[in-house]
């Protein structure tokens, strides 16, 4: 059994240094109601010899059933810090820095999609081919210049050889090594525009023994590690001119989100960046911890908000992006030596009193190991 103990007009939660809190339901304080009368002396509401003991005035003992009906829940209570928090709304939305587009470089049309929507993708991974003219006319242009280059750069060597032994002219080897330097020029930005156009290094060494069938192929690679989250074209879709598709696939790295928050005016000389931030999507049941990263300067004309922004971590993939959250900006922190949950403070008719709670269930059950619950009446 609890001791339920009533102090003049005061039934409140009996703290203890070291102890314990107790708290009621809203439904609860219904159940309990006839045992505050009862500790108050209302003669309609006083027990029996039969039902209840005889215990000094003002207390009676509370039944585990009555426990239960009432929902009393019981905590811990020692030193805490007391936060003072700013609430703020917010939509969880994917990291802007984690978010990748496999875009078209060439014009030409879709010839393979290799991943669907859901998948994973790795950097660097084939997601996607293109047809494309403009490619097979850069291949052939690199091949071309490819073979000029060894050819120049072989006659050069030869004509290096002929001038010294005597048996050329020096003009002659001037004008091979200027040959030669132009056709390498030419090779390297042949290559370069390889490059440019989405080739890997080992794609481009590769092509002289590719088939010619191949050569109008463009491999579009993922940017980043992520999942498709988007799919822009379809199968054999024309891409990359004015007027068309640009970007085949959105892929997103979701093990870290962000929360877009809007901060009342009000509170924006309290919140800055890096202090913690408690999310909560309510209705899904979730809650996370996040940093702020982000406070805006400017106010947004249509809420006169300000848009802050916090990280959070979600390697377990259990938030989504779109998931609309209250966000509880922690702004400043005090250390006390005694705390309760706030729950525990009941209010009927207005009024909470921490102070006498504490006081009064410091002086009064410290000394005898008694547990007291406290409700302003």
């Amino acid at each position: 059994m609890i001791s339920v103990r009533v102090v003049g007009t005061i039934v409140g939660v009996a703290v203890l240094a070291g102890g314990v809190a107790f708290w009621i339901s809203p439904e609860g304080r219904t159940a309990l109601a006839p045992l505050v009368r009862m500790a108050k002396g209302d003669p309609s509401t006083q027990p029996t010899e039969r039902t209840h003991d005889h215990g000094p005035p003002g207390v009676i003992k509370v039944t585990a059933d009555q426990i239960a009906k009432a929902r009393i829940e019981v905590a811990a209570v020692g030193d805490c810090q007391i936060t003072q928090q700013v609430t703020a709304p917010g939509t969880v939305t994917p990291d802007a820095d984690r978010i990748g587009r496999v875009a078209a470089k060439v014009v030409g049309t879709v010839a393979e999609l290799r991943k669907r929507l859901g998948d994973s993708a790795v950097k660097g991974e084939v997601v996607a081919v293109l047809e494309s003219r403009e490619v097979a006319d850069a291949k052939s242009e690199y091949l071309a210049a490819r073979l000029a280059n060894e050819l120049q750069q072989d006659l050069t060597s030869r004509d290096k050889s002929l001038w010294e032994r005597r048996a050329a002219p020096e003009q002659q080897y001037i004008k091979s090594r200027t040959a030669a330097a132009q056709a390498e020029m030419r090779f390297n930005i042949a290559r370069q525009k390889l490059l440019a156009l989405g080739m890997e290094a080992d794609e481009i060494a590769a092509l002289p023994k590719s088939p010619d069938g191949l050569l109008r192929n463009q491999n579009v690679r993922a940017p980043i590690d992520g999942q498709i989250v988007e799919r822009r074209v379809d199968l054999g879709a024309p891409v990359g001119r004015e007027g068309q598709e640009s970007e085949i696939y959105v892929i997103a790295d979701l093990s870290s989100l962000w929360v877009d928050l809007s901060v009342p005016t009000s509170e924006l000389a309290n919140v800055a960046v890096g202090q913690p931030v408690a999310v909560m999507a309510r209705q899904a049941g979730l809650r996370a911890d996040a940093k702020v990263i982000f406070v805006g300067p400017i106010l947004q004309a249509d809420t006169r908000s300000a848009r802050g922004i916090a990280a959070m971590n979600n390697t377990s993939m259990a938030w989504r992006p779109g998931v609309f959250v209250t966000a509880q900006i922690a702004v400043a922190e005090q250390p006390v030596d005694l705390c309760v949950p706030r729950a525990a403070l009941q209010t009927i008719e207005g009024e909470q009193n921490p102070d006498y709670a504490l006081s009064s269930a410091t002086e009064a059950w410290y000394k005898t190991g008694t547990y007291g619950l406290f409700l302003r009446v």
